[in-house]
């Protein structure tokens, strides 16, 4: 596929597209739909909205806009990028990650240094993007950050939430949105170094892997998370299981950012067809230059 164009969106028919949009994207829900005036008030003190195009076909948006974070010396200035949509026929095609980049590219001619979105940690695909290509980090879990959410895609669990930093002017961040990227890491990079994850994963007899009972002990300075690579289609088929699964990483991700861990890399394999998603904790005495 060619890299679609992407530009800057300001016009109200423009955000009619991206309207439009969202309703594919996160089907069942219009009160969770952006309206055209908020996007239109967005890009004119500030933010950004940009699009992906196919010929004239709104394919993919980003938007963002300044915000404003705590820090022990007073309020400092970021840029908190609120939204991304996909056309479902154009997911896994790069289109996010071409996005993500023009507003990388546009947020550090504002002169900020730092992006920050909200995701859900158990959508590995998304984890795969933010944290590997990306090159963002996370030491924020939010609990139930929307509170109870209606579309199609979020609605019957809590929408707990990673925030995640994007140092957009660090090293890290530019080896990953050069023109020769740094590669993603693979599953058998990780297993030649013995590392493991902390527990084995078992299925239940349709297929789909059992939370564990248990957060691991902490005391290591690596930590290997393992997640379901499923995880939209298990709340379908099994939402028991996929309820565990949102109060376990819970548990977990609190319970590590409490003991100084950080969320550095993310490895998706598709391991001969048998995807996996695993998460790289990093003790926070480390730096972050050791993993790049």
């Amino acid at each position: 596929m060619s890299l679609p164009n992407i530009r800057l969106l300001e016009t109200p028919e423009e955000m009619d597209l991206v309207e439009e949009l969202q309703r594919q994207v996160w089907p069942g829900s219009e009160t969770d739909v952006v309206p055209k005036h908020v996007l239109i008030t967005v890009v004119h003190n500030g933010g950004l909205v940009l699009g992906a195009f196919e010929e004239e076909k709104l394919i993919g948006f980003v938007f963002g806009f300044p915000g404003l974070e705590k820090t022990p010396d007073g309020p400092r200035p970021k840029h908190c990028s609120h939204q991304m949509g996909i056309h479902p026929e154009h997911r896994d095609s790069g289109i996010g990650f071409e996005l993500k980049r023009a507003q990388w590219q546009m947020v550090r001619h504002q002169s900020l240094d730092h992006i920050t979105w909200t995701f859900d940690p158990l959508l590995s695909r998304n984890a795969h993007l933010n944290i590997a290509k990306l090159g963002a980090v996370c030491s924020t879990y939010r609990q139930s950050e929307y509170g109870d959410l209606r579309d199609g895609l979020n609605a019957g669990l809590p929408s707990d939430r990673f925030q995640v930093d994007w140092w957009i002017n660090s090293r890290r961040v530019e080896k990953r949105l050069s023109k020769r990227p740094r590669p993603t890491l693979k599953l058998d990079h990780i297993t030649r170094s013995g590392l493991r994850a902390f527990y084995t994963p078992q299925f239940s007899a349709a297929g789909l892997m059992i939370a564990p009972e248990h957060v691991p002990a902490f005391d290591d300075r690596l930590l290997l998370v393992e997640i379901p690579t499923n995880f939209m289609d298990m709340k379908n088929k099994d939402f028991p299981l996929a309820r565990d699964w949102r109060f376990f990483s819970r548990e977990l991700f609190e319970t590590a950012f409490a003991h100084n861990y950080i969320v550095t890399d993310f490895i998706f394999d598709s391991n001969e067809g048998s995807p996996r998603g695993l998460y790289i904790l990093t003790h926070g005495e480390s730096t972050l230059e050791d993993f790049e």
